[in-house]
């Protein structure tokens, strides 16, 4: 489930309907954090609430309640951090109500995307819509770390997943399928961001590596 590596210049498709929740960002992709363009210092069902982060008007996205994406601790005193926090869990929260509405066009998703990026993270929609896939279950995203480039204007995040409880299932034989036995649940993922001229914080490309993580 993890997302494959998405940068401007490469997309590695491969995974599986097992593999399934690694997002937009990697498939075991073991890149390290690249923070591009700047120095750094150090539809669903109803049934579920969407998150707006202030500033310029946002896309509201709902996800049902078959499919529970939380954000533990996605919190910073820092209100740049902060901004750039609730836009980044916008952005992964786009991705999987795109699958989940069988929308590849996505306006959400390309909202929060850089237009680089961006026909990448539909391919990757697209690896499950094509095979008429959906995603249920519980997937945390935790452990959030935030590095703002002295420009302001580009920045880094990396975060994890764990998949333990997250499954995919097909939308015609009702299937469901989880990750294949022995395979890490944990999914880290190193997220490069550009903040756009409206200064909304956009995915600019993600790496993601399977085990790296713990609880």
């Amino acid at each position: 489930m993890a997302r494959r590596a998405l940068t401007t210049t490469t997309a590695a498709l491969t995974a599986t309907a097992a593999l399934l929740l690694t997002a937009c960002g990697g498939g075991d992709d073991k890149s390290s954090d690249d923070l591009e363009g700047a120095d750094t210092k150090s539809s669903a069902s109803a049934s579920a609430s969407a998150s707006t982060p202030s500033g310029p008007e946002r896309p509201e996205i709902t996800l049902p309640s078959s499919f529970r994406l939380t954000f533990e601790n996605w919190t910073s005193s820092d209100p740049g951090q902060q901004a750039l926090l609730d836009d980044a869990k916008e952005e992964v929260r786009a991705g999987y109500a795109a699958i989940i509405a069988n929308d590849p066009d996505s306006e959400a998703v390309a909202f929060y995307d850089t237009e680089g990026v961006h026909g990448l993270t539909k391919e990757w929609i697209k690896s499950y819509t094509d095979k008429n896939l959906t995603v249920i279950g519980d997937l945390p995203a935790f452990n959030p770390k935030v590095t703002l480039a002295e420009n302001g204007r580009g920045a880094s995040l990396s975060y994890c997943t764990d998949e333990s409880k997250a499954k995919t299932r097909n939308r015609k034989t009702g299937k469901v399928e989880g990750n294949p036995a022995g395979t890490s649940p944990y999914v880290f993922y190193s997220v490069s961001l550009a903040k756009s001229e409206q200064g909304v914080w956009q995915n600019a490309s993600v790496h993601s590596e399977r085990g790296r993580c713990s609880r």
